[in-house]
């Protein structure tokens, strides 16, 4: 590499990290808890606890379980009816005044088994929510999760300059070689350069999953403008039904539909996952590999009748896949400790690139733009003499 380029590249890597290093640093310490968030839920108390009861407990209808979340809050309706995947002995209903409400929504935890209300987890106040907010868009809606995903691609870029950088500025050293004789501002370069390496692939799967969810919303408007929109073309001039049809009745002709299947959501008619005719019922793999991977059978409300039914879109399938993938959701327990230690290391590796460039511009003499200016005269004096 010539000594115009290694400028090139380590301009590229200084700046681009420079840029999205404090936001990076914010997604990393909330992120952390964030990996553990059910397990901080049970020590806050905030997550519901179903009873222990034989395995072969029969279940109630949804329809009840629906009727019982209304008696709480008489003035709003069903939205969405959820599960988490390992956990089917509570179901989950969102409720509103309206199909399309975003604000004052209620979210109803119901044994599946008793018909009891467990809890009314709290959507929008309390630490986690917090947490989630600033992780997921700075509490500033699709603008703060664009500029994150912008942030994102910047951190990219950093970590292939930075890639690109390693190779050469090491080629006298051992791999991973902390030179604990020479300056502060050295040994800390060296631990940077290292802690980088360490966690290179774990960090672009993240940032890159991270981009990629910071699309969510913009992805599913593009789902609902075209594959949604062709599924309930048929119904479109239709008078809306007065009343809809039993919940526990297209939810079984669904799973009559898909039989190797499991319901991991239902979006009731007119909301944003459906149409006003219809149940959106989406159902989930149930193996580890395709339980992130959803399909949806769309139920007529009125007759409870599956009216389509299709395969999810690559760029659907591509952010099912990245959610987990990005909070190390799959694998269990030790791909979450794992993901939280890689992330500590990160916190780190951040950390130490700010106090270099901060000691960088304290100490010009010995400044990374000498040291680069060294190893590149060095490098382009090899190449000659080569």
């Amino acid at each position: 590499m010539s000594a115009g380029s290694l400028k090139v590249w380590s301009w590229l890597h200084t700046w681009t990290s420079l840029v999205c290093t404090v936001f990076m640093l914010l997604l990393c310490l909330t992120g952390l808890p964030l990996i553990f968030h059910h397990e901080i839920g049970h020590l806050l108390g905030t997550e519901a606890e179903p009873v222990e009861m034989p395995s072969d407990t029969p279940r109630v209808s949804l329809d009840r379980v629906v009727e019982v979340a209304k008696e709480r809050h008489p003035g709003l309706g069903g939205m969405f009816l959820s599960q988490e995947q390992d956990e089917d002995r509570i179901w989950y209903l969102t409720m509103s005044e309206t199909p399309t409400s975003h604000d004052g929504l209620k979210q109803v935890a119901v044994d599946a088994r008793t018909g009891e209300i467990l809890a009314e987890p709290q959507l929008e106040s309390g630490f986690m929510y917090i947490i989630y907010s600033l992780h997921i868009d700075l509490f500033a809606g699709l603008p703060g999760m664009l500029f994150l995903g912008l942030m994102g691609v910047f951190l990219l870029i950093s970590l292939v300059s930075g890639t690109v950088l390693y190779a050469p500025f090491m080629r006298k050293l051992r791999f991973g070689e902390v030179r604990r004789e020479r300056t502060k501002r050295i040994k800390w370069l060296d631990l940077h350069n290292l802690l980088g390496i360490v966690t290179l692939v774990w960090f672009f799967v993240v940032g890159a999953t991270g981009v990629i969810n910071a699309w969510a919303d913009v992805l599913v408007e593009i789902w609902q403008d075209d594959q949604l929109s062709d599924m309930v073309a048929p119904y479109e001039g239709k008078p809306v039904p007065e009343e809809i049809g039993s919940l526990e009745a297209a939810v079984q002709t669904a799973r009559k539909h898909e039989p190797d299947m499991e319901v991991l959501f239902v979006a009731f008619p007119g909301t944003s996952f459906s149409s006003p005719h219809h149940y959106g019922v989406f159902m989930r793999g149930n193996e580890p590999l395709t339980s992130r991977l959803s399909k949806p059978v769309l139920v007529d409300a009125a007759t409870a009748q599956v009216t389509d039914s299709r395969e999810l879109p690559w760029y659907f399938t591509m952010l099912q896949v990245s959610q987990p993938l990005h909070f190390g959701d799959y694998g269990g327990r030790g791909v979450q400790i794992l993901w939280a230690v890689l992330d500590i290391i990160t916190i780190v590796l951040l950390g130490s690139g700010l106090y270099l460039w901060f000691a960088k511009r304290r100490r010009k003499s010995e400044g990374y733009d000498d040291l680069v200016q060294d190893q590149a005269s060095r490098v382009a004096a090899e190449g000659r003499l080569s």
